[in-house]
C-alpha cells in the first residue's frame, strides 16, 4: 500500500499558524520553522519506510496470547522499538522528564503520519502519551518522577482501564475495588477492551485504572484513578516482580488486528492514587480528551490514506469513455478519474482530509495556547466546543472516505488483495472508542453548547462571521463567503430552538444531538476551507511563495467543491434535528 505524507499540506497549515501568531517575524521563529521542518521530514521517513511496510503483515499475523503474555507480530514490535528507541515518544513531552517539549501542533502532524501509515500500531504511543498527560496533570511529584522518565524514554508503555463487561459508556457502573494498603492501594477487578493491555514491546506496562474506594459515593462521583504497574520493584529495586496483573484474553476483532485488545484482571494488585479520592473521572478525562483529539487524527489520516489510494487507482483504471468526449485516444477506454461521480468521491475524501487536518491543527494550537496561559478563557471554551466535533465528525468523515475508496476500486476494493478494505475495517473502531459518535453528540449539544448558554458557540460563529465579512467582495471568494455567512447566525439559532424544546422534554436534545453534531462538523470544516482558500489567494499574489501556483489553486478549488457540494448536507441535518420527537416512537 502506497502512502506519502502530505508534507506540503502540513507546511501550508504551519505557515498559517505562524502568520496568525506572528512567530515568523523573528529569527527565533525562522529557526523554529526549520527545526520543525526537519522533524517532520524525519517522521515522514519513519512512517513511510518503517510503519507502513508492516501495516498489512501486522493485520494478517495479528497477535497471540501465550502463557498470559501477548506476543505482537514481530514486524510490529520491531517498528515500535525503532520508533521508541529513536526518542519519538517524548516529542511533545516536558523536558523535565526527558521529553523534547515540542509544540502540540508539531505533535499533531506527526500523529497523523503515524495513524495514516499504521492505525493499529499508532494506538500504542498515542495511548501512552495520553496517560502521561493524566499523570502530569494529576499525579504526585513522586509518581511523576518515578514513572514518567521510563515511559517518555520509550522503555515502558501505558494504558487506560475504564470499561468493564457490564459497563461501557456508563462508567458510573464500574465495580472494580481499591482497598487502602499502607502508602498504596490493592486493586481488584476485571477490565475489558484494553488496547495494548499486554504486549512484548516494552519492559513494563503502566495501567491507569478506575476503581471504587470503600464507602465511596455511588455513580461516577465515587470513582478514583489508580496507577497500577504490571511489574513492581523486587527486593533489589529492580522492576521485574509481577504485580498480579493478568491478561485473561484478547479479542477477535473486525480490524486493527495488530493491536491487542485485552481483558485484564487485577488480582489484589498494588496501585497508587492519581489525583484526589473520588476524583477519578476528572483525572481520567484529562487522558480521554487527549485521546479524543488523537482519534480525530485517526479520522483525518483515514481520509488522507483513502484519498491517496483512490486517486492512484482512479488514474490507472481504464473503464468506459468520458461523457464529455474521449480523453485517452491511445487507450481502449478512459481512466475512471475522468468520470464526474468518481471525481465527486475523490474530492470528498480530499476535502475531509484537508478540512479535518485544519481543524485538528487549530485544536493543537489551542492546546499550545493553554499550555502557555492556562487562564486563557477563550481558548478553553473553543477547545471544549471543538473537541467533540473533531472526534465525532472527523471519524465519521474518515469512515465515509474509506467507503468511497472501496467504491472507487469497485469489486477490487472488496477483496483483500488491494488493501483498501483494511482501511475501512481498521477505521471503523474510531467512531466507537473514546466515546461513540452519539456520546460525542450528547457532549457537544448538552454540555458544550446548551450547558454554557452558547458562549463557546458564539466565540466560533464570530470567527465565521468575521472571515466571511472580509471576503464578501473578494473577486474569487465572494460567492463562497456568502454561502457560509448565514451559518454564523443559523447555527446558534438552531441550538436555541433545540434548547427550548429540551426544556419541555430532555429527550428532544438526545433526539437532535447526532444531527446537530454532523451539522456542526460540516459548518466547521466550511470555515477552515474558506480560510485556506483566502490564504491561498494571498499567496498567489506573493513573488516568493514557497508553494506552487498549482498547489494554491487546488486549495481554492477544493473550497469551492466543499462549500457547493458538501456544505449543503447541513439542510438535511437541520430538518432532522428539528423533526417532531414522536417520529422516534416505536413499539418493539
Amino acid at each position: 500500500m502506497s502512502y506519502q505524507v502530505p508534507l506540503q499540506d502540513m507546511a501550508f497549515l504551519a505557515r498559517s499558524q505562524q502568520q496568525s501568531s506572528g512567530s515568523n517575524a523573528s529569527p527565533e521563529g525562522s529557526d523554529s520553522r526549520e527545526q520543525a521542518s526537519m522533524i517532520l521530514e524525519e517522521a515522514a521517513k519513519l512512517a513511510q519506510q518503517q510503519w507502513l511496510p508492516c501495516n498489512r503483515s501486522g493485520d494478517q499475523q495479528g497477535c497471540v496470547l501465550e502463557n498470559g503474555k501477548v506476543q505482537l507480530a514481530e514486524p510490529i514490535r520491531a517498528a515500535f522499538r525503532n520508533y521508541a528507541d529513536a526518542g519519538w515518544m517524548g516529542l511533545a513531552m516536558p523536558e523535565r522528564w526527558g521529553g523534547q517539549q515540542q509544540s502540540e501542533v508539531l505533535g499533531s502532524f506527526v500523529g497523523e503520519m503515524l495513524t495514516s501509515s499504521n492505525h493499529a500500531l499508532s494506538m500504542l504511543p498515542a495511548l501512552t502519551m495520553s496517560a502521561c498527560r493524566a499523570i502530569i496533570s494529576h499525579g504526585s511529584d513522586e509518581l511523576r518522577d518515578t514513572y514518567l522518565p521510563p515511559i517518555i524514554a520509550g522503555r515502558w508503555s501505558a494504558t487506560m482501564c475504564m470499561t468493564e463487561a457490564h459497563c461501557g459508556s456508563d462508567l458510573g457502573l464500574v465495580r472494580s475495588k481499591a482497598l487502602p494498603d499502607g502508602e498504596g492501594f490493592r486493586i481488584t477487578g476485571s477490565k475489558i477492551f484494553i488496547s495494548y493491555g499486554s504486549h512484548n514491546a516494552s519492559d513494563n506496562i503502566i495501567h491507569l485504572v478506575l476503581a471504587r474506594l470503600p464507602q465511596a459515593p455511588a455513580g461516577i462521583k465515587g470513582l478514583s484513578l489508580f496507577l497500577v504497574p504490571e511489574k513492581i520493584q523486587d527486593g533489589f529495586q529492580v522492576w521485574q516482580q509481577d504485580n498480579a496483573v493478568v491478561c485473561t484474553g484478547i479479542e477477535e476483532k473486525m480490524g486493527i488486528h495488530a493491536s491487542p485488545t485485552c481483558s485484564i484482571s487485577f488480582e489484589n494488585s498494588l496501585g497508587y492514587l492519581v489525583g484526589e479520592e473520588n476524583g477519578g473521572i476528572k483525572a481520567m478525562f484529562t487522558m480521554m480528551n487527549e485521546m479524543r483529539l488523537g482519534t480525530c487524527l485517526q479520522g483525518v489520516g483515514l481520509s488522507e490514506h483513502s484519498y491517496q489510494r483512490s486517486l492512484e487507482y482512479a488514474k490507472e483504471r481504464l473503464q468506459m469513455r468520458s461523457l464529455s468526449g474521449v480523453k485517452n485516444p491511445a487507450g481502449e477506454a478512459d481512466a475512471i478519474v475522468e468520470h464526474p461521480d468518481v471525481r465527486r468521491m475523490l474530492l470528498t475524501q480530499k476535502a475531509f482530509a484537508d478540512g479535518g487536518r485544519a481543524l485538528a491543527n487549530y485544536c493543537a494550537q489551542l492546546l499550545d495556547q493553554l499550555a502557555e496561559d492556562p487562564q486563557n478563557k477563550d481558548a478553553k471554551l473553543l477547545l471544549e466546543l471543538l473537541t467533540p466535533i473533531a472526534k465525532g465528525f472527523c471519524t465519521e468523515a474518515g469512515l465515509e472516505s474509506a467507503s468511497h475508496a472501496i467504491q472507487v476500486y469497485g469489486g477490487h476494493g472488496f477483496i483483500s488483495e488491494n488493501g483498501v478494505e483494511q482501511l475501512y475495517r481498521d477505521g471503523r473502531i474510531a467512531t466507537l472508542y473514546e466515546g461513540t459518535t452519539g456520546i460525542q453528540a450528547l457532549d457537544l449539544l448538552g454540555r458544550k453548547v446548551l450547558g454554557n448558554q452558547g458562549a463557546s458557540l458564539r466565540l466560533f460563529t464570530k470567527k465565521i462571521h468575521l472571515l466571511c465579512k472580509e471576503n464578501l467582495e473578494h473577486p474569487k471568494l465572494a460567492k463562497l463567503a456568502q454561502q457560509l455567512h448565514g451559518f454564523a447566525k443559523e447555527w446558534p439559532d438552531l441550538s436555541m430552538k433545540i434548547g427550548m424544546k429540551a426544556m419541555q422534554n430532555h429527550d428532544e436534545a438526545g433526539a437532535a444531538s447526532f444531527d446537530f453534531l454532523m451539522y456542526s462538523g460540516y459548518v466547521t470544516l466550511g470555515y477552515f476551507h474558506l480560510k485556506s482558500a483566502a490564504e491561498a489567494c494571498e499567496l498567489l499574489k506573493a513573488d516568493d511563495s514557497e508553494f506552487s501556483a498549482e498547489f494554491l489553486q487546488q486549495k481554492i478549488q477544493l473550497a469551492n467543491f466543499y462549500l457547493q457540494r458538501i456544505l449543503p448536507r447541513t439542510a438535511g441535518h437541520q430538518a432532522t434535528m428539528l423533526a417532531e420527537l414522536n417520529s422516534l416512537d416505536a413499539v418493539w
